[in-house]
Order: C-alpha cells, then structure tokens, then sequence
C-alpha cells in the first residue's frame, strides 16, 4: 500500500511563490495574496500591513499566527525567518493575522479569573515589580495567567522593553521570566521599538545576550525599518554590543530616511572601536548617503581624525565625489579642518592594510544570505582574491564559527563616544569643533613591527591571518599570530 502524500507544499528548498489565505478574525474578514517563497516573515507582514493597515490599530505588533494542525500548537511566525521554512497545508495556505497576545498552550485557565487578571490594577502592579527587579512576583503572575504583552499607560513601554533597561545584574532572570511566561520577544512598545531595540539604545549587553540566548533575531525592524545594529552604533552604546550583535549575524548595512548607514553613524561620532568592528564585518566603507557623502567625508566635516585614518588604513577612496562634487579633502578644507585635510592629501595606497581574516559568527543561528555577507567582505576590500565559491562552501558548513563567549576578544573596557547623541537630522552635517584624534607611534612606545602593520606589546588575541602574496586557499595558508584591531592601538596610544 503506498504511503500518503504528503500534504505540505512548502520546504526549505523551494522557491518561487505561493498563495496564502490570510484571515482576520478581528475585522471578520479573508484575503488570499500572493507572497515570494524567497521573502522573510517581516516582508510577508508588510505585504498584509499594506492591505489593511488602515483598519488596524498598533498594526506593527499584529503578526502572522499558525493555527494549530495535526496536534502541533499554533505560533505566531517569527519575522526573521523565511516563510518556505513553515510547512503550510494544501494547495493555498492559511493563516492568521492577529495580535500578539500570550499563546496558551497547556494551562487551564478558568476565562473568568484570567479576565481578572487583566484589569488596570493589575498591569500596574506587574510593571511595578518588573521595575523593582521582583523575579518571584513576576513568575507568580505569569504562572497564574497574566498576559505580558501589553503597554504601560503613561509610557507605552512593555514589561519586556523596561526588563531591558534594568540593571545588568538583574535584567537576565527577568527577562527569561518575562519570555517563560508569554512574552513575545519581538513585541513593540508605542513607539515602535522592540526590546533588542532597547536593549541596544541602553547599551545593556547582558540584555542583549539574554534576549539572544531566547531566540530573538538581531535584525528585527522598528517602524523606521531601523535595526538593533543601528541603534547601538548611533547610541552611547559599548562596542562590545556591537560586535555580539555582529557575531550573531547581524545584517549590516540597514540605513535611514537620509540614506546614513551604521558606519556613517560611527564616523560622525568618533567611534572608532565601533568603526573597526562594523568593517571587519563586511561594512561598506565607500557607501554614499542620501546627499552623496561617504563615511570618509563625514569624517571630515565633523573633524573624526582617528576615525578617517582606520578608514584610509583599511582602503577607503579618497577620491570619491559626494553630490556638490567635493572630495574629502575639499570638504576638510571647508570646514577648516587643515591637520586632516593634510592626512588625506599625504595617504597613499601603499599604506593601505586590508583584512586578511574571515569574520567568525556564531553557529547557533543561520545566516539570511550567505553570498550576499560574501560579497561585501570583497566590496570593502578585505582581500579581491577571495575565493567566493571556497567560502560559501566553508560558510554553509559552518566551519567558519567560533562560540562567542569563549572569545578572550572581549574585554571590559569603556569606548564612550566623544560627544553625546542628538537627534538632529542625520541630513544637516554639523561642523565639530572638537580636537583631533592621536597620531600613531611606531617603535618608541612599545609597539612591535609586524609584515602588516604595529602591534603592541602585552597579552593580545590569537587570530588567523592569510600568509602576504599567497594565492593560495585562504582557509588552509594561515598561520597564527598575534592581533589586535587598529581602533585598540589608537585607543591605547591615546591614553599614553
């Protein structure tokens, strides 16, 4: 007798596209559209918000939601996920799209005192105790049924967006309680953010590795199509943020309204720790935002000395014209900016080091696009004799993966920024006053002479880095040395 067909019409090896009734029970209404078995959870959201968003009320927290089938409990998709990676039945799918509210999956509840556990009282109370740090209080309610996504009244913030801002030393247990008991980890307070969001805002690095430990995604959007990487760059965020968030395969390259992407974000405020975490990661150092500039001609303008000699040092174009056709150099002119402007005028290719190594990620979660994260190591010059077929293979494989808290790369240090985040718009640049950045010494404070640069004396990180003018496999011809990134020896020369 032969076996059944299977019903399911979508795997992960599937392209093209695919029919999907989506119904909505709170408008009593169905549709069926048409979405790219290609497109994430998030762009199938946007394909429903722009059907019906007129008619839904908070529409960025309405999500995707699977009912339950063949004894599988229902779920709400996950927004960074594909959609080929759910199995969907028949011919035409179906789902629903619903707000996100606490699923129940095994928990009898009489509905009469689960309503009254949802009264105002009772949400304020629970948000006090978020607040006060109270784990058993916090898991107590939650055992009993209440819902935690919600909004507070006066702030709009969730229990899992104020969890986020809570000391380092508290904010891991709640957060696990808040998720343990029905928190949605990609649930949005009013102003549109979510909790990795804020976490990255704050710079809280044990709630970000929380929130990550959980399953949350470091690319979920905010209602600007923002990303958590951007925050933490354009934030009085520590670097070590972002290079977890990077680790944990973080897309780079998101921008804003004005076309300011992340690295012109760090240029624009001096980061230059963040600066060499975003390019050895794949960023685009040439990127032109909405007016033409470069991250090197922001620099300019605002005066970013240490931050344009990483960028010259890792191969930025100095030639680049933004869109009042002006070079970096004319632009350091204008701004009477003469000791950087001189810089630039005497750099020469000769001194440009690129990336020799292959950035390592985590492997607990899955990369979007692998040849597409390939191809920007090769955009920003870490090496043009790459072998892209050798690395995807080496990617897919996941041989490239290092566990992230194992790495002695991570220190504790501060890098703050060199002056505070305004909001202006990213548009206007604003002429810095601000003094210089350091010249680096060679050979008279410590420093070691390498084949491809200086590095200093003291315990630094083991890396991987490609033999000079082999052409050979990038993955096999390494040898072990001693390294460290060029953000910590300004850094160090900086406080000699």
């Amino acid at each position: 007798m032969p076996a059944p067909a299977d019903t399911s019409f979508m795997s992960e090896n599937q392209s093209g596209t695919v029919y999907i009734r989506i119904a909505i029970p709170e408008l009593k209404i169905q549709k069926c559209l048409q979405f790219e078995l290609d497109d994430t959870v998030w762009q199938a959201k946007q394909r429903v918000l722009a059907a019906f968003s007129k008619d839904l009320r908070d529409s960025l927290n309405y999500g995707l939601y699977l009912p339950p089938v063949n004894g599988r409990a229902g779920k709400f998709l996950d927004e960074e996920r594909f959609l080929k990676e759910y199995p969907l039945q028949g011919p035409i799918g179906f789902l629903e799209f619903k707000y996100k509210r606490r699923v129940y999956k095994v928990m009898q509840i009489n509905p009469r005192k689960l309503k009254q556990l949802h009264t105002k009282s009772q949400f304020k109370n629970f948000l006090e105790q978020v607040r006060n740090g109270n784990i058993e209080k916090v898991t107590k309610l939650t055992n009993k049924g209440l819902d935690p996504n919600f909004h507070d009244y006066d702030s709009g913030e969730t229990p899992l967006t104020i969890a986020t801002t809570l000391p380092q030393d508290k904010c891991r247990e709640i957060i696990m309680s808040l998720v343990s008991g029905g928190a949605h980890l990609d649930f949005r307070n009013k102003q549109g953010v979510t909790p990795m969001h804020c976490a990255a805002i704050h710079g809280n690095l044990e709630a970000i590795k929380a929130l990550l430990d959980l399953g949350a995604s470091p690319d979920y959007k905010d209602y600007r199509n923002l990303t958590p990487l951007y925050y933490c760059v354009s934030n009085d965020s520590n670097a070590i943020c972002v290079e977890v968030l990077l680790h944990e395969r973080a897309v780079v390259g998101t921008h804003d309204e004005q076309g300011w992407f992340e690295i012109h974000q760090a240029c624009r405020y001096g980061k230059v720790q963040h600066l060499e975490h975003l390019l050895y990661y794949g960023a685009d150092m040439d990127v032109q935002n909405a007016s033409g500039n470069t991250p090197l001609h922001v620099c300019c303008v605002n005066n970013q000395e240490s931050c344009a000699r990483v960028l010259l040092f890792r191969g930025a174009n100095k030639e680049i014209l933004n869109y009042n056709n002006q070079t970096p150099y004319q632009v350091c002119i204008m701004a009477n900016n003469q000791d950087l402007a001189e810089i630039i005028k005497n750099h020469s290719i000769d001194d440009v080091v690129p990336f020799r190594e292959i950035p390592k990620y985590s492997e607990r979660r899955k990369m979007l696009n692998v040849t597409t994260s390939i191809r920007n190591l090769v955009r920003c010059r870490s090496d043009p004799r790459l072998n892209l077929s050798l690395l995807e293979e080496q990617f897919l494989k996941g041989g490239m993966s290092n566990p992230l808290m194992n790495n002695d790369h991570y220190d504790n240090g501060s890098y703050p920024p060199s002056r505070e985040y305004n909001s202006d718009s990213p548009r206007s640049l604003s002429i810095s006053s601000s003094s210089s950045g350091p010249v680096l010494s060679v050979g008279d404070q410590g420093f070691y002479e390498g084949r491809e640069s200086w590095f200093p004396g003291g315990p630094v990180q083991d890396g991987q880095l490609r033999r000079a003018g082999s052409m050979g496999n990038l993955i096999d011809d390494t040898v072990t040395m001693h390294r460290n990134t060029l953000a910590a020896l300004v850094q160090q020369n900086n406080g000699r």
